[in-house]
Formats: structure tokens, sequence, C-alpha cells
């Protein structure tokens, strides 16, 4: 457009709104932008430095983040490279009024330190920022491709190998990020059908639990009437 590089409009799920066309909306921005910069390692700085910001546009966000605010930004270097960040909104975690407050203040930078706990190699772009109006938000490369397994499709031999993968990922992380895997290990013992049989009757039970859930959702919706 005009001869600029910008990010196409994809409404209602991508879009520019009014604002950001407006001079203070790219003051706001550069602030948004310079306070990301500064949570990162020096060598991911030196990295995202070859890059400027040339335009900005709202994102409409997936299931778990709907209601939240989340920006894409499209950052050029000089060689014409293109590259998106994305700014999504973090707020405090549902988990708080179970396991208590965060150790980070920031909700974003509790985000980016969990994925980063967690993952064997997270986004060398990861880090956190917080707007004008005190909104906090996590920060990472926009990659708008997901791969979702068939499972229902999957024969009980390729169910089995999917499950083995999905276990060996979640270990990893569990040993990576804390001394959990030496307790996992020492309550498993040597009796494998007695922890397969635990893990049945707690797969079950939360089974049981989401079904609960989706008919109180229901109500709550009135597609479902309900009576005591």
């Amino acid at each position: 457009m005009g001869g600029q590089v910008r990010i196409t409009d994809q409404p209602p799920l991508i879009f520019h709104p009014e604002i950001a066309s407006t001079a203070h909306a790219a003051d706001i921005l550069d602030q948004l932008f310079l306070a990301y910069r500064e949570s990162l390692s020096d060598d991911r700085r030196k990295l995202v430095d070859r890059y400027r910001l040339v335009d900005v546009a709202i994102k409409v966000v997936g299931v778990g983040s709907v209601g939240r605010r989340c920006w894409i930004a499209l950052m050029m270097s000089e060689g014409n490279d293109p590259l998106f960040l994305q700014f999504k909104e973090a707020v405090e975690s549902v988990l708080e009024p179970y396991a208590g407050r965060s150790a980070y203040g920031h909700h974003g930078q509790r985000v980016v330190m969990g994925q980063r706990l967690l993952q064997p190699a997270s986004d060398i772009f990861l880090g956190w920022t917080t707007a004008s109006n005190g909104r906090h938000f996590y920060v990472r490369q926009l990659h708008d491709a997901k791969i979702k397994p068939l499972v229902e499709a999957f024969d009980a031999e390729m169910l089995y190998v999917y499950a083995q993968a999905c276990g060996w990922v979640l270990a990893r992380a569990h040993a990576k990020a804390s001394e959990v895997s030496a307790t996992i290990s020492g309550d498993l013992g040597s009796s494998s059908d007695a922890f397969d049989l635990a893990m049945g009757k707690f797969a079950l039970a939360n089974a049981d639990q989401a079904e609960r859930d989706h008919a109180k959702a229901a109500v709550r919706r009135g597609k479902v009437t309900a009576s005591v």
C-alpha cells in the first residue's frame, strides 16, 4: 500500500483498527517494543535490532485466549526479510486461587519463564512488556501453522505410539523444570500395574469432571434447562 509493506487485512480475524494509524498509537507501540527489547538477552537484542517496526494489526486469537488483546507486528530487516511478532495479553493464572501467587509479578514474564522451563528449545524472541495502561503482554514469533494429530483416525498401534510420545514429552518437561521426576520415579516403584490403575482412575475422574463442567456451561448459556 503506497509503496509500503503492510499486513494484509483478513477481517474479522486480522484487521487494522483506526487508532493504529495515529501518531499517538505509534508512540505507544514504540514504547511497548522498547520495553520488550529490554526483556531479551544481549545476543537476542542484537538480533532484533536488525529489524524495524513497519506495521501492526489486531489478530483474533484462539479458543484459550478469546477476549484477550493480541497484536501482531511486522518487522523488516535492511535486506527486506520479514519477521512477525505476536504481542499477547497475559493475566493472572487460573491456578493462583489454588496454588498461590506466582513468583513473577509480571504475568507476561511468568508465561515466558514457564515456557523456558518446560520446553527443550523456546522461541528465541520470547519476551515480555507492559503497555502504557498497565496491561501485561508476552511476545513471541507468530507461527500460524499448527499440527493437530487426527487421534480419531488412529488404530490401536498408532494410538499406543502417540501416547508414548506424549508421555515422553511430559516427562522431559517435568525433569527439566523441577525435582518432580525423582518423586514420580519413587512413586512408580517396581509395580507398573499400580501406576497404570492409578492413571486410569484419574483419567476417568477427569473425564467425568469435564462432562460436568460442560453441562454447567450449557445450563448457563440456556441451551439446557436444569431443575433441582
